[in-house]
């Protein structure tokens, strides 16, 4: 009785002994999977940490630029003229990839398939606005139109204004040129003159203006993905417009000089012969456009 009493004893010894190391398993187990599920925790939080910095990091060295307004003591030959002046803006087209059923829409005049997209840039050639993704069918004016009554959108302070072509309404805010008057850079070209007030203005007008095509025209010249047709997606593609507008800040912020901008093509209104300012174009052109209306 005594040796069974015993081998009962060992038995429950033993049985308490194993059940321990099976307990202790599980909890070890439980414990690592715990600690592995929280170390996952921390390190996912750390890698998103990581990269809102870098997020906020490419935003802060990338962004669209803040605009200030021609001063009243400005020197510069383009811009001294348009006081309170904030920049240009211009519509221009690129070329994307639409469904079929959507080509009508996104077909230009000149039968391509493109996006009108609205840049607005300061006179450093700097991008103020973007708005891509309005198809190419529709006009710049309407563009505009979006930009201004967006809740984020182009922004103009009282008293400023933007230098725009023919193209757009004169009104509060946009500056545009006189029309059925010579306005383009090339009008300008070995020796012409302007001959009126108004054609005074529009040269002056023009001159200033080209900074904004001048922008584009370097945009495009960088990023070869700009200037041909796109496989990617017509929301990915409006998306690639605007990140080469911020690289664009960018580099501009970054570089001295900039090598697509000696070689960029386009006339440029440093290439216009300066002309005569007689004290009748000055002061109607430059003076009395508050009594001319287009």
């Amino acid at each position: 009785m005594l040796g069974v009493a015993l081998d009962n004893e060992s038995r429950n010894v033993l049985d308490a002994f194993f059940l321990g190391k099976v307990v202790a398993k599980a909890l070890n187990e439980r414990i690592e999977s715990t600690i592995g599920e929280f170390l996952s925790v921390v390190g996912r939080l750390q890698a998103e940490q990581q990269k809102q910095l870098q997020d906020f990091q490419v935003m802060r060295l990338c962004s669209y630029h803040k605009p200030e307004p021609i001063q009243e003591n400005s020197t510069d030959d383009r811009w001294k003229w348009f006081k309170g002046c904030l920049g240009a803006l211009y519509g221009t087209f690129i070329k994307v990839n639409v469904a079929l059923s959507d080509r009508p829409r996104y077909r230009t005049r000149k039968n391509e398939i493109a996006t009108n997209v609205l840049g607005v840039c300061t006179p450093d050639m700097q991008f103020i606005y973007v708005l891509p993704g309005w198809e190419g069918s529709a006009a710049d004016g309407r563009v505009l139109r979006d930009a201004i009554s967006r809740r984020n959108g182009l922004n103009v302070p009282q008293g400023c204004y933007y230098l725009c072509d023919a193209g757009y309404t004169n009104g509060e805010g946009f500056l545009a040129p006189y029309r059925g008057q010579r306005y383009h850079l090339n009008d300008w070209r070995q020796g012409h003159q302007p001959t009126t007030a108004q054609e005074y203005f529009n040269m002056k007008h023009s001159q200033a203006r080209n900074c904004i095509e001048r922008c584009f025209g370097i945009l495009k010249a960088r990023w070869t993905i700009l200037r041909g047709k796109s496989f990617y997606p017509v929301k990915t593609q409006c998306r690639i417009i605007s990140a080469c507008c911020l690289l664009h800040n960018f580099i501009r912020s970054e570089m001295l000089v900039d090598p697509f901008e000696t070689n960029s093509v386009g006339l440029d209104s440093s290439q216009v012969e300066e002309v005569n300012e007689p004290e009748m174009i000055v002061s109607q052109a430059l003076l009395g456009l508050s009594g001319e209306t287009n």
